[in-house]
């Protein structure tokens, strides 16, 4: 018996190698210059030739992989990492920081991102029989784990299809479907709740996220979501952390800085228009808590990525 596991072990892990090969042909073969282009309906390949600078973005729920390479993505205190033998899973839309640590030319980082359906997520987990009203709702918006054999395979057959548009019309939502399978038959169906609706009522936690970023630019009130919610503050409070990895007041401050870093960048305006525009009452308080954040003063920064040109 024992030699028997030893055998499927070996296969397995031979399998694996073969599909994380054929992952970094494809990707390097579709797309040959720095950057990120979506080559699938909500499927995306990256590619960077050096590591890079922390990138500030808002990254839409997806299953990152890495083909090539390492990536470190920071939410609030919380650090990810993860490599080719692991993929990072984020189901909430929120304000990450991210960095390319391990590129180079002759070996340049390589990663595919597929983003989330939350229809499909929501229909496969009833196919399955997924008793999705009771599965945790404070369950981690994003968190890496290994990659298995079967979650590999289905990927590296979505990207195949780039070559077959004929039949991409057909198989692409049948492996779409495999792929969230496969993700909730491992240790995330309770992290995919959050794109569920179950029951006219969506995830506690992913609720509260949208409601902050609808109205970043307004007072928050901790007391009147947890009330919405039938909750207490300080459980709002820790159940908001466990799943963001921030509280209510890092989430809506990452979020008003990003935006005004937007309208600074995209539409020209001013530090102070940008501060009142996102909710700030005093300039010199936007200015100080921007520092802390992107590690220069607003205008400073704004230059250096007109210097730099686009983030990707």
């Amino acid at each position: 018996m024992n030699t028997l596991k030893g055998k499927n072990d070996e296969r397995d892990a031979i399998r694996l190698q073969l599909n994380r090969d054929e992952l970094v042909e494809r990707i390097s073969q579709t797309i040959t210059e720095d950057g990120e282009i979506q080559v699938l309906e909500g499927v995306y390949m990256g590619r960077f030739s050096t590591p890079g600078d922390k990138v500030y973005s808002v990254l839409k729920p997806s299953l990152c992989l890495i083909a090539q390479g390492s990536k470190v993505v920071f939410l609030g205190d919380s650090r990810f990492q993860y490599d080719p033998f692991n993929y990072l899973l984020t189901t909430i839309e929120l304000p990450r920081i991210s960095q390319v640590v391990e590129a180079s030319r002759e070996r340049p980082y390589l990663s595919l991102r597929l983003e989330l359906d939350p229809n499909l997520v929501g229909s496969v987990m009833i196919e399955a029989g997924y008793k999705v009203q009771k599965r945790n709702s404070n369950a981690e918006s994003t968190k890496v784990s290994p990659l298995n054999i079967e979650l590999l395979d289905a990927l590296v057959r979505l990207i195949k299809l780039i070559e077959q548009p004929e039949e991409a019309k057909v198989l692409m939502p049948l492996i779409k479907r495999e792929i969230v399978f496969h993700l909730l038959a491992g240790d995330q169906g309770d992290q995919l709740f959050h794109l569920t609706v179950a029951e006219g009522s969506t995830s506690s936690m992913a609720w509260a996220v949208e409601q902050i970023r609808q109205n970043f630019d307004q007072a928050l009130h901790i007391e009147h979501l947890a009330q919405e919610l039938g909750m207490s503050v300080s459980s709002f409070y820790q159940h908001f952390k466990s799943v963001t990895a921030m509280t209510p007041l890092q989430f809506q401050k990452r979020v008003r800085l990003q935006e005004a870093r937007r309208l600074m960048l995209g539409e020209d305006l001013d530090a102070t228009s940008a501060a009142y525009r996102v909710g700030y009452n005093d300039a010199a308080y936007f200015s100080r808590e921007y520092k802390s954040v992107f590690g220069v003063p607003p205008m400073r920064d704004v230059q250096q990525l007109r210097d730099i040109g686009p983030i990707v």
